[in-house]
């Protein structure tokens, strides 16, 4: 079977010029240098436009573009806006998505300020094939606008019930917003289409990643009601998260809506399955996050302010998965099998036959709660995916740096090595996860590069100073490209394709 390898790094980490990493030329740079680099595949994170903690994970629609990824060099080459229109941004450093947030949709509004292009035969094509979640996002956001960013859970009641006769005059009222939104998803649309393209002509494939959950602020928790574990009054009966272990005391609560998998199951997961058709629209493989989820699921009683108080109910199971495959068919799928895996999760992955994550970190660091030996390379099976860390681990640097004086002794003693200073541990410690039997290896940016966790890309259950770390144009350099080609080719991954 063919050994591959690729790179972890979201799009709002590219670099760029204006404040955000976005589908620009740095993006296709960025495809150059993993294609010189012998690299197989790019892994981001979800692009959906960023709610609460700035999150990814948090967005107001599972369906809908992020419009800061957007290229703002591509509106003004195409006559939309001038040089002369796009506010200084710091670009040196972290994200400032406060910055972003006061200028970027004005910045839009601007471009497109000569309406939808309803002539033109792409367009009313792109409204035909999206209508089924489109309509609702856009009314949503302009809703959102209209009542000052507040929580559709804050809006006045007949519009938070969805009552007919009033979203009707909504809709009246708020036309031109709604037709904007729309028409910065066409142009998010065709931006991302032309960069994937891009790295398809390039041999690099796309790995995108799509949440278990979706925001309770969001157009799908709004419009679709009837989906999640909601009382009368369109408030969480529930709510996910995740219990106490080793990395937090008190659990994570994320306060997500649960899915009512009953309701689900009624309409054979036909909602999921249009999610999931639209994930893979836009990716060649898809990482599907808190797979364990559909095994059992974290419920916290809604208002508790800690998720020591959950407990665990029954997912859907093997049953979701063959609705997937039949609407579907067969697609690539990675299973995030992290966390505390029971018997029944382990047995889930096997029956869908879809590879599972395997983190280095988690084998020599007593705070996780699986099993250690099954995280030590030796033991990788090849049907997995192995990596360093992930979005929400320490780099590995900064893990080095934290972890007790006998974890460090046992990773040496694992990979022979008494010399190393610790301050360059982590390259053999990449190499350790490159040269596992996993068929596919990947290696967040941050790692390749030895950055410390002041470049930690989030900690979980915590809000502010995540997803804001950048690398710079002049970081990528030839001796790091080179050296990313070095390892690939050492342990058999590199893309004979590129």
């Amino acid at each position: 079977m063919k050994r591959e390898s690729g790179i972890l790094l979201p799009v709002f980490s590219l670099p760029g010029a204006h404040g955000i990493g976005s589908f620009s030329r740095h993006a296709r740079n960025w495809v150059d240098f993993l294609s010189a680099a012998g690299q197989s595949y790019w892994q981001i994170l979800p692009l959906g436009s960023t709610g609460y903690g700035d999150s990814p994970y948090q967005s107001f629609s599972t369906f809908a573009g992020n419009p800061y990824l957007i290229d703002l060099d591509e509106l003004v080459r195409r006559g939309l806006l001038s040089e002369s229109d796009i506010p200084p941004v710091d670009s040196s450093g972290r994200i400032d998505y406060r910055a972003l947030y006061e200028t970027r949709l004005p910045l839009l509004r601007r471009a497109f300020a000569d309406g939808e292009p309803l002539d033109d035969a792409d367009y009313r094509a792109f409204l035909d094939g999206n209508r089924h979640w489109l309509d609702d996002y856009a009314l949503f956001m302009a809703l959102k606008g209209k009542f000052g960013g507040r929580p559709w859970t804050d809006w006045p009641e007949e519009i938070r019930l969805r009552r007919p006769d009033t979203l009707k005059a909504c809709r009246a009222e708020l036309a031109d917003e709604i037709a904007f939104q729309k028409r910065v998803q066409w142009e998010f649309s065709r931006q991302w289409a032309a960069l994937r393209a891009y790295a398809r002509g390039k041999h690099i494939r796309v790995i995108g990643d799509v949440p278990i959950y979706v925001a309770m602020d969001s157009a799908d928790a709004w419009a679709n009601p009837e989906l999640f574990q909601l009382d009368a009054d369109n408030r969480p009966t529930a709510v996910a998260g995740c219990p106490p272990d080793g990395f937090s005391a008190d659990g994570q609560l994320w306060g997500n809506p649960l899915y009512d998998w009953d309701y689900h199951k009624q309409t054979d997961y036909q909602w999921w399955a249009e999610r999931l058709k639209a994930v893979f629209a836009l990716c060649d493989v898809v990482r599907i996050d808190h797979f364990r989820g559909f095994d059992e699921y974290y419920a916290i009683p809604y208002g508790e302010t800690t998720a020591v108080n959950g407990h665990w109910r029954k997912g859907p199971g093997l049953d979701f998965f063959r609705a997937m495959e039949r609407h579907l068919g067969r697609r690539e799928v990675i299973a995030e099998d992290l966390g505390y895996v029971t018997d029944s999760v382990r047995q889930l992955v096997r029956d869908t036959g879809f590879p599972g994550m395997k983190v280095l970190q988690f084998a020599f660091d007593s705070r996780d709660t699986g099993a250690a030996v099954d995280y030590l390379p030796h033991n990788y099976p090849v049907n997995s995916v192995a990596y360093t860390g992930t979005h929400d681990n320490e780099t590995s640097a900064g893990w080095l740096d934290n972890i007790k004086p006998e974890e460090l002794r046992q990773l040496r003693e694992y990979l022979c090595d008494f010399y190393t200073p610790d301050t360059e541990l982590v390259k053999p410690f990449v190499s350790l996860a490159m040269s596992s039997p996993a068929r596919l290896c990947v290696i967040p940016l941050q790692d390749y590069m030895g950055l410390g966790n002041d470049c930690r890309m989030n900690r979980p259950s915590s809000v502010g100073g995540n997803w804001r770390w950048r690398v710079r144009e002049e970081e990528l350099s030839d001796a790091l490209r080179n050296e990313i080609a070095a390892v690939t080719a050492r342990y058999g991954r590199t893309n004979a394709d590129a």
